[in-house]
């Protein structure tokens, strides 16, 4: 498996989540896993008790060769290794400047970065059934395959996996980069690397992986259309059946009541008493009013559009003069929306809370002491927050998109069912209409609530569930 990141050691989003989750429930399934990384600076060595591991390692580029060395580490029994390069990995961010802007020399970087970890099985003698790469800083892997390794007596018959955790990312890039990467110049054609006269990694990928999925079923037939496929539906219905969606699984070790060692105090589907302390000191720490009575909104998020943010901030206000209602907002992301959130408190007092930055803990107290979850995403491919909401008994509010679709069922008012509260249009009218709706069914319907939680708090969306659909999506990879 090649990435560029992987929790704990380098994480911006949830492609980290799943590679760091994913190899040690294939491993316990019986398969042997090994995780190859760039060494970024940010990367703790010490912390992590990286090892060196091998150097140098030569690896030919298309009109050049560079060097590196590996290092290596171990998380829960699934080696990891560690491309070192200062030249591509010594900087500030993993794919940005402090001004979020693309390092210019990505499309090399992560070109390098595949190749050499390609080169590192070669040299540590490892034959891989399956190359498993994910998003576009990995996805040249697939192509690699079959251009450089189809004769190669240990990578020769390896069958490639790509999955796409977001597809508005594709990583296109300038064509001054396409002799450097190594890929001939016959493949920058419309069907393969070429988009506009730029190069498209994510593309490329696309046409040469034996298998592509991504990480949810709705989120594979959003991609499909027009709208939600970012200019690549047509290839990925090219595909047919070998583009499939996989849900995105959560790790219950860390993200359970029962056992969370963050949370004020540990509750279960059967005992719900903490749940009432973890809200009492949620009000406390965010300095609103203490009242058991009046339900909490929680909120974690990436303060941006993509999520819907701008959706609550142009009803949130509304919500809580017209409701008896209390909001928690973590998060940081686009300047004039940590500026609003950031603002509200003050404006709000006792009503709403918010910490623009981000706390683990807080994220865990969030959880499990609010009433219900906001998630009002544009599109979300997967979205993990919600199903850690369910295992809390906090009721996701969520749009009908992507994975939320697919993990959130819809309330059900005439018969008490469901697990969560959903809206389709993406507008504040939707967004503002549908907390209405949890909100009178908290003070109205409380049978109703508490038959959700309890049901919430059943489902079991474990990684193990997930890694057995990857595992069949291998087997049919090496069939073809």
């Amino acid at each position: 498996m090649i990435a560029s990141e992987c929790e704990p050691y380098a994480k911006s989003g949830g492609l980290a989540d799943v590679v760091g989750s994913l190899p040690v429930a294939l491993q316990e399934l019986g398969h042997r896993v090994i995780v190859i990384l760039p060494k970024y600076s940010a990367v703790d060595s010490i912390r992590y008790g990286l090892q060196p591991f091998m150097s140098p390692i030569g690896v030919w580029m298309g009109n050049a060769q560079e060097w590196c060395s590996a290092h290596s580490a171990h998380k829960q029994g699934v080696a990891v290794y560690f491309i070192e390069s200062k030249k591509y990995f010594d900087r500030w961010g993993y794919y940005h400047d402090p001004d979020m802007n693309d390092y210019l020399d990505n499309a090399r970087r992560f070109g390098f970065f595949t190749r050499a970890a390609l080169q590192l099985c070669r040299d540590m003698g490892f034959r891989p059934d399956i190359l498993h790469v994910h998003d576009w800083q990995t996805a040249l892997g697939a192509a690699y395959l079959k251009i450089w390794h189809w004769n190669d007596p240990l990578l020769g018959q390896a069958r490639s996996v790509l999955t796409i955790h977001n597809i508005a990312h594709q990583g296109v890039y300038d064509r001054a980069d396409y002799e450097y990467l190594g890929l001939q110049w016959g493949n920058f054609t419309s069907d393969k690397f070429e988009d506009h006269g730029k190069i498209n990694m994510l593309k490329g990928g696309i046409h040469y992986a034996d298998m592509v999925n991504t990480v949810s079923p709705s989120y594979a037939n959003e991609t499909r259309t027009p709208e939600g496929g970012s200019g690549l539906a047509p290839y990925l219905n090219a595909r047919g059946d070998d583009y499939i969606g996989i849900l995105n699984g959560a790790d219950y070790a860390i993200w359970n009541p029962e056992t969370d060692p963050l949370i004020p105090a540990n509750f279960s589907r059967a005992d719900l008493g903490g749940k009432a302390v973890c809200k009492r000191e949620l009000q406390k720490r965010f300095l609103l009013d203490v009242n058991p009575d009046v339900p909490v909104i929680g909120v974690v998020s990436r303060l941006a559009a993509q999520k819907g943010l701008d959706l609550l901030a142009a009803s949130i206000e509304a919500m809580v003069e017209d409701m008896s209602v209390q909001f928690v907002v973590l998060g940081s992301g686009e300047k004039g929306l940590s500026h609003y959130f950031g603002t509200l408190p003050a404006r709000y007092p006792g009503k709403i809370g918010s910490y623009i930055g981000y706390s683990e803990e807080l994220s865990h107290w969030i959880e499990a002491g609010s009433d219900f979850f906001l998630m009002p995403s544009l599109y979300e491919p997967c979205g993990l927050n919600q199903i850690y909401s369910l295992r809390y008994g906090t009721l996701p509010i969520v749009r009908a998109t992507g994975g939320l679709d697919d993990t959130v069922q819809q309330y059900d008012e005439r018969k008490g069912t469901g697990t969560g509260f959903k809206f389709i249009q993406p507008n504040a009218s939707a967004l503002y209409n549908t907390v209405g709706w949890a909100v009178s069914t908290y003070f109205d319907r409380k049978a109703h609530l508490l038959k959700m939680m309890r049901a919430a708090m059943a489902k079991d969306y474990s990684w193990n569930q997930s890694a057995r659909q990857y595992e069949r999506m291998y087997l049919r990879a090496r069939s073809l």
